[in-house]
């Protein structure tokens, strides 16, 4: 089991164009390879020009990476701060946990403002 964290995700919203921040956590089970942490880091910092609404950017960048790894197992959480006053955290796995692989809740609390 690997775990990567990006806790200053940015992309561009496709509305506004103002910027869009999350939290994004990417646990996955290698196969053959395992992806290489600065490559990862350039492909997550393309997004930072890139025009996407929250659940398209979070599973694209899912669905993209399990493509390219073809790792036996991948999950994407993106924890993303407020647009329009409402948080959305967005999911996507690429199938079921295999058996046997233990898998730790990712820990980023649901955002909770000033309070």
């Amino acid at each position: 089991m690997v775990r990567f964290a990006a806790p200053e995700f940015t992309s561009l919203c496709p509305v506004t164009d103002q910027p869009d921040f999350a939290h994004l956590v990417i646990d996955y089970a290698p196969d053959q390879t395992i992806v290489e942490s600065k490559s990862l880091k350039l492909f997550l910092g393309s997004f930072r020009n890139h025009n996407g609404f929250h659940e398209d950017v979070t599973v694209g960048i899912g669905q993209r990476l399990a493509e390219e790894m073809q790792p036996k197992w991948l999950r994407i959480g993106g924890y993303w701060y407020p647009r329009g006053g409402i948080p959305i955290d967005v999911f996507w796995q690429s199938g079921p946990v295999p058996e046997g692989l233990w898998v730790p809740d990712q820990g980023v609390q649901s955002y909770r403002g000033r309070g």
